[in-house]
């Protein structure tokens, strides 16, 4: 009797060592859909088949190296079996999904975000789909249950795992790039050691005007940085007669200025020019906050990176003659990098000085619109770019412009440029006491639920000129949904674009933005509650026993971004790299019509219905 007990114990053991877990990670390979599956220790083909209900032979003809045997943490692609998705009825494929179709330089990573789904559940609920090259008009089915599920942080563990997944079964040479925010076909090509032509070709013809931030694409596994090029030890010889100040402003562009680097033994040598005071206004406290951020950024380059500074501080009093005069001092022409002045009438002059001798000058505050040059660089991101983060989420939107009697005549202008040719509705909200709106039979147009009578994705952008009316279309949208939700319908899915100039609304109720999922396109964005930003705002507490505020962020910021580039990044205009000293990203390109080297990268801010707040 022990001895058949024995037995049966061994044979039980021996079938849950055949036995898998199902992998959770489906990849698309050249239109064909496989599990990645890695193997732990006592599987066996026999078990993987029954786990993926597919044959061993399949399983061998598709992984030749199983033939000899399994191997612990080897990776397996198997074929996907179709998902309960395709076999359902019509009627109730309607009930369990929502069906989105895909614009237009969407892809897999940015649809997750925008219904705020895991991207492992629309991949196997689309067996059809292949994630990394989405078709415009391709319907891709939205499981109810799962919408509003997933974070960004999530959605982007799940799509580097995607990545990471197909680099382990992919063809020798070839490797898969998660695009991120500011590359370029341009920047990558140079990364990956390839020309532009082969980085379209191995990605089927896609086009450097297609590359989008979130994309993956294929590119060469090993990773070959382009050749720095050659610099000379020392920096052109420049002549020391000096130039008339009278006569800087008005010379020509020096043309293409080519940046040394300084040797981490060297010491950098900083002019930093800010109106610290003026005789008619005074002290501003604005440029003395950013001068203590800059200080703070110049402790964090030496504890970091160990650098050595040499700050030299000059007030301007947002005087011109008095910066030309500082420009004919020792202090100032030993500078190796040049931050401001502030205003842009007293930075031609600066800017035709740092092109002789090639040293780069910092606009850290100002959108500078009449003067171009190679040796300058711009952390205001320009106005051209501002909505670029939300052109591609317009296309299969639902748009209603909701306007009041007082309309934002600029903000107007600039949303009708935004939306060109597209389709969009207009609202005209009049303000009635809530008791005044129940009286009515029918229509008022203080109730916005109207609006809401549809199963589409609403985007709803708000013209009003005043804290008041804005204030209200906000509350009169969050009771909208409010009321159809306790009348057990299901709301559709909405958001407002906000317009940056709420931020100064002192009155507004901001629960409003959270309740209306508000989109914000701001220049500048810091969350207190981030461990970057609270880390600095304690420093900042603790050297000048007060909290910090923009001003005090953008010194920090400026401080170390252009410092430590003045070791490295400098030598190739800093293009190609993603700068994020806090929690604001920067990202530099070259203005075509004035040279000049300007951060294009707008912040969106997304208030969620959770009570949390994504920065993209």
């Amino acid at each position: 009797m022990k001895r058949l007990c024995v037995a049966v114990l061994l044979t039980v053991w021996g079938l849950c060592a055949l036995a898998a877990e199902k992998s959770g990670i489906i990849v698309s390979i050249n239109g064909t859909k496989y599990y990645i599956h890695t193997v732990q220790a006592g599987e066996t083909l026999y078990g993987l088949s029954k786990t993926y209900a597919v044959g061993e032979r399949v399983i061998v003809e598709n992984n030749p190296e199983t033939a000899a045997g399994l191997k612990a943490g080897t990776n397996l692609k198997i074929p996907y079996v179709s998902s309960l998705a395709e076999q359902m009825p019509e009627k109730k494929l309607r009930r369990t999904f929502t069906k989105h179709y895909v614009a237009k330089g969407e892809t897999l990573y940015g649809i997750s975000r925008e219904y705020e789904i895991p991207i492992q559940t629309i991949i196997e609920d689309n067996p059809s789909l292949d994630p990394i090259r989405l078709r415009p008009g391709e319907r891709i089915l939205i499981r109810k249950k799962k919408i509003g599920s997933e974070d960004e942080a999530g959605s982007r563990a799940q799509w580097e795992e995607y990545r990471s997944s197909l680099n382990s079964i992919a063809a020798p040479g070839d490797a898969y790039h998660i695009v991120r925010q500011g590359e370029t076909f341009y920047s990558l090509s140079n990364h990956y050691g390839i020309s532009e032509e082969e980085l379209s070709r191995l990605n089927d013809g896609l086009k450097p005007s297609e590359l989008k931030a979130g994309a993956m694409i294929k590119v060469p596994s090993a990773e070959v940085p382009a050749p720095a090029p050659a610099q000379p030890e020392t920096p052109a010889e420049v002549p020391e007669t000096p130039v008339p100040a009278d006569t800087l402003e008005q010379s020509k562009p020096f043309g293409e200025v080519e940046f040394r680097a300084l040797k981490p033994s060297e010491t950098l040598k900083v002019a930093l020019l800010l109106p610290l005071s003026t005789q008619t206004a005074g002290a501003n406290t604005n440029y003395l906050e950013f001068y203590q951020g800059f200080l703070l950024g110049l402790d964090s380059v030496k504890t970091r990176y160990g650098y050595s500074v040499d700050l030299t501080l000059f007030n301007t009093g947002r005087d011109k003659e008095k910066v030309e005069e500082f420009m004919k001092s020792e202090e100032f022409r030993r500078s190796d990098l040049i931050v401001g002045p502030i205003y842009e009438e007293e930075t031609h002059a600066v800017v035709r000085f740092a092109e002789k001798r090639r040293i780069p000058v910092v606009s850290p505050l100002a959108h500078i619109e009449n003067l171009g040059s190679d040796a300058l660089f711009q952390l205001a991101p320009a106005p051209a770019h501002k909505y670029d983060k939300i052109v591609d989420s317009l296309d299969g939107r639902r748009i209603t412009l909701i306007y009041t009697a007082d309309t934002d005549h600029e903000f107007e202008a600039e949303i009708l440029a935004l939306l060109g040719d597209r389709e969009y509705r207009k609202h005209t909200y009049k303000y009635e006491h809530p008791n005044d709106i129940a009286k009515h039979r029918s229509y008022s147009p203080a109730d916005l639920t109207p609006l809401l009578n549809n199963e589409e994705n609403n985007l709803f952008i708000i013209m009003a000129d005043n804290e008041v009316d804005v204030d209200r279309i906000l509350a009169a949208l969050a009771s909208a949904d409010t009321s159809i939700t306790t009348r057990g319908r299901i709301v559709p899915r909405f958001a407002v674009l906000g317009n940056a100039r709420w931020n100064r609304y002192s009155n507004i109720d901001r629960a409003m933005f959270f309740k209306d999922r508000v989109i914000f396109l701001t220049t500048y964005h810091a969350k207190r509650d981030a461990d970057a930003v609270r880390a600095f705002d304690g420093a900042y507490i603790r050297a000048f026993g007060t909290l910090p505020t923009l001003y005090s962020y953008r010194g920090f910021d400026t401080a170390m971004i252009f410092c430590p580039a003045m070791f490295g990044d400098i030598e190739y205009d800093m293009e190609g790299r993603r700068y994020r000293p806090l929690q604001t990203a920067y990202v530099f390109g070259q203005e075509q019509e004035h040279q000049n080297h300007v951060n294009n990268n707008w912040m969106r801010v997304n208030y969620q219905s959770d009570f949390t707040i994504t920065v993209e």
